[in-house]
């Protein structure tokens, strides 16, 4: 039996605009998952990701706040400076810990959370970037049954975090960004 996945978590760093508004904004206003998004940023240029990306979507882009429930049909990006976290509630929670993988927000901490919270219900996928933050959040998303994606190293912008990806973690999926927006539609297992 197919998993009905109720989430999808991604985690993108260098090259992260080209690569969202690749994907985010084809997808359909009934979307059924939510998204949550870490974007490796500085803190202040969170606001202009978030607005950037609604304007160019169909589906409603957020910042992430704090104790805010999780709604389907909704893009979340994780606020600069804080690691964002999924709640058991599925709700979210902010947290300014040290940096993890010289990051804040760290995509292994949103992930790592999320697989706790969704377990088999998940979708993580790992985009460009030029670290290796989210290897071992998507090694626990697989650890749980969930689906992992990566981008095709091949063809990243910065090819390091998603090869690390695949060297820690694995994939069920090595895709394009294309053939990730064209997956993402054509398997909307939320609905």
């Amino acid at each position: 039996m197919m998993n009905k996945y109720e989430a999808i978590v991604i985690g993108v760093s260098f090259g992260g605009m080209h690569a969202l508004s690749t994907i985010i904004p084809n997808l359909p206003k009934d979307f059924s998952m939510p998204i949550v998004i870490v974007q490796h940023q500085m803190s202040g240029k969170e606001e202009m990701l978030h607005t950037i990306l609604d304007k160019l979507s169909q589906m409603e882009v957020l910042e992430a706040k704090q104790n805010e429930k999780i709604c389907a049909k909704t893009v979340y990006i994780a606020p600069g400076g804080y690691h964002l976290l999924i709640e058991t509630n599925k709700t979210f929670s902010l947290s300014v810990d040290l940096p993890v993988n010289h990051s804040i927000p760290s995509i292994d901490v949103l992930f790592d959370s999320a697989a706790q919270t969704y377990k088999s219900n998940l979708i993580g996928i790992i985009l460009t970037g030029a670290n290796n933050d989210g290897s071992l959040g998507l090694k626990k998303i697989r650890d749980y049954g969930g689906l992992a994606i990566v981008e095709n190293p091949k063809t990243a912008q910065v090819n390091i975090m998603p090869q690390s990806a695949l060297d820690i973690a694995g994939a069920d999926f090595v895709l394009t960004l294309d053939e990730i927006k064209k997956y993402l539609v054509e398997n909307d297992y939320g609905k």
